[in-house]
């Protein structure tokens, strides 16, 4: 197993997907972190601020951002969504388009917004053979924005959001990408997907910590959004707090309004500091070695594949079917066995990541199986 990541031997951890395991130096960083709080209190404070000005600029380089300045930092995916949602001028008779099997973070704050008169238009995925042509089929000239995960949270289906980024901006439609299940495992490039909204919480294949997420606003539309949070942080002139006139900041701070998650800001840099070093094209090509891996296993016990076959349609999510198995009792029989995965649409989820040792896939598919006997042979 890879060095950063010393698992216990009692689990087979397949969970990315869900909240990953720190690696070492995520572990190392905390306590020192911990112990300079208990021993100094905020004498180095300075550093600390360092240290959050460089996770800025590894997140923008995750994104390909064009500077630091463009990365804010919120707790988690449904608050910078939620920006997004209530920074927006709707008009009432406006649409969103998503997905119907969206992440429950990626539906409610566009469903919320049904009190102002805005519909939110579902895509079912499951009914559809050619997602991102059904997706715009579902627009009109009330569309303002389209948003959408990058990678399906249940299934694992990748969209080809450079297809639909050219689309949004053909027809002056805002494009809004959760990536929270792309960023850490697949490249991801701004000019590109030509979105204007990106979101992603630190907690799953970015490796971090719950608690601390990127939210990019594209600089034309930042001055655009209007503000439901105010405070210290983000004004133009920080730490003058004598002064009585105010201004939001210009960059992407405007979008903070208090004091920064310092603990999960040294958390998460030292998680990226990894991933960057490995490289995001490399930890690509092994994650979809380890899938390409799984799904052999998966066919070869005769399971049914839920997770696309083509490789450019899929990230680091394997989703199947056990024939005639309650996977509600098999997903429960799994981790109690020590298999850490997730019952996600409609079938067990599994999601290694780069430094998953080959034995890890083949062990919990060995474990699936006995215990889809085992509760068929007790029937």
């Amino acid at each position: 197993m890879h060095s950063e990541f010393p698992l216990s031997p009692d689990i087979l951890y397949l969970n990315h997907a869900a909240v990953a395991p720190w690696p070492r130096r995520t572990v190392a960083a905390v306590a020192r972190f911990a112990q300079e709080n208990g021993t100094r209190g905020a004498a180095d404070y300075a550093r600390w601020i360092r240290t959050e000005t460089r996770l800025r600029g590894r997140l923008a380089e995750l994104i390909k951002a064009p500077s630091p300045a463009d990365v804010a930092l919120v707790k988690n995916t449904s608050e910078g969504l939620s920006v997004i949602a209530y920074g927006i001028d709707w008009k009432s008779g406006d649409n969103v388009v998503g997905i119907a099997q969206e992440f429950p973070s990626n539906r409610i704050v566009w469903e919320s917004l049904g009190t102002q008169g805005v519909a939110y238009r579902r895509l079912d995925l499951y009914a559809s053979s050619q997602p991102e042509a059904d997706l715009m089929d579902l627009c009109d000239e009330r569309t303002r924005l389209i948003a959408l995960s990058s990678v399906q949270y249940a299934r694992g289906l990748r969209l080809d959001l450079e297809r639909l980024g050219d689309f949004c901006r053909s027809r002056d439609i805002l494009f809004c990408v959760d990536a929270i299940q792309g960023l850490g495992v697949v490249p991801f490039d701004l000019k590109r997907a030509k979105a204007d909204f990106v979101v992603a919480d630190g907690h799953k294949w970015m490796l971090g910590p719950e608690g601390v997420a990127l939210l990019y606003v594209d600089p034309r539309l930042r001055p655009e959004l209007c503000l439901h949070q105010y405070g210290w942080h983000m004004v133009e002139h920080r730490g003058d707090y004598e002064r009585l006139e105010w201004s939001p900041a210009a960059d992407a701070r405007r979008f903070e309004c208090g004091s920064p998650n310092m603990l999960g800001v040294h958390a998460l840099d030292a998680s990226l500091s990894l991933l960057l070093e490995t490289g995001i094209d490399r930890i690509r090509a092994a994650v979809a070695e380890r899938a390409q891996r799984l799904i052999e296993l998966i066919d070869g016990h005769g399971f049914e594949l839920l997770s696309p076959r083509d490789p450019e349609r899929r990230a680091g999510i394997l989703t199947f079917r056990v024939p005639g198995a309650d996977h509600q009792t098999l997903h429960q029989a799994l981790t109690g066995s020590g298999v850490i995965c997730a019952r996600r649409g409609g079938g067990i989820r599994f999601s290694p990541h780069f430094y998953t040792p080959h034995s890890v896939l083949e062990r919990a598919v060995r474990i699936t199986a006995e215990a889809a006997v085992s509760r068929s042979a007790r029937k």
